[in-house]
């Protein structure tokens, strides 16, 4: 992952807007409630797009394994503050279920947008239950091709469609904590934000 400098380890970061509380799903797309202490986020899953990565998603939310997690990494990009990425997990006690194949932007088709949520990983193949959601476009989190080394970037899956606002301010939030990755110093959230409970809607 040395040459993915801003995205290493996210695993261990059209403009989507929050939408109006009476907003129905689309059809055949799945949401999930993401409560936390300053407020809840929903997220709509794009399972006709990613089937892989959003059944993982799923399998975790209805094991009920981010119950307790934290938002535990705010990302924010070098030189433009109020975008980048949060990132969350469960509980480190959790066990993970097996990692997933990789489903790539350019196979999916889905971008890393203001509000897209994503599946964090090391190498392809080892992806398992830490997500991310961004601020702002975040291209350089997509599949490139074209680049050297390590391009097949991050599996999006789905985006925010309520609760943008809370995003922004866990973006936003002291990130003094400790951490034994050199490249995500200044990122760790001191105290994290936990995940009260994750439900489907």
């Amino acid at each position: 992952m040395s040459d993915l400098p801003r995205r290493s380890l996210i695993a261990a970061g059209g403009l989507v807007l929050a939408a109006p509380r009476t907003a129905l799903a689309a059809p055949g797309k799945p949401r999930v409630v993401i409560k936390t202490p300053r407020g809840s986020i929903i997220v709509e899953l794009e399972p006709r797009k990613a089937p892989l990565t959003t059944a993982n998603f799923l399998r975790y939310v209805d094991a009920r394994s981010y119950d307790g997690g934290t938002f535990f990494r705010a990302a924010r990009t070098p030189g433009v503050p109020k975008d980048g990425t949060i990132v969350g997990a469960p509980d480190a006690k959790v066990r993970p279920f097996p990692p997933i194949a990789h489903e790539s932007t350019t196979g999916t088709g889905l971008k890393h947008l203001n509000g897209t949520i994503s599946l964090g990983r090391f190498a392809p193949g080892t992806a398992t239950s830490n997500f991310f959601i961004c601020v702002g476009d975040q291209p350089y989190l997509d599949a490139n091709p074209k680049a050297a080394g390590d391009n097949l970037g991050y599996a999006a899956f789905g985006q925010v469609v309520q609760g943008m606002p809370i995003v922004e301010k866990i973006l936003s939030l002291p990130t003094n904590g400790e951490t034994k990755f050199k490249d995500q110093r200044g990122q760790w959230l001191k105290p994290p934000v936990p995940i009260l409970t994750m439900r489907r809607a």
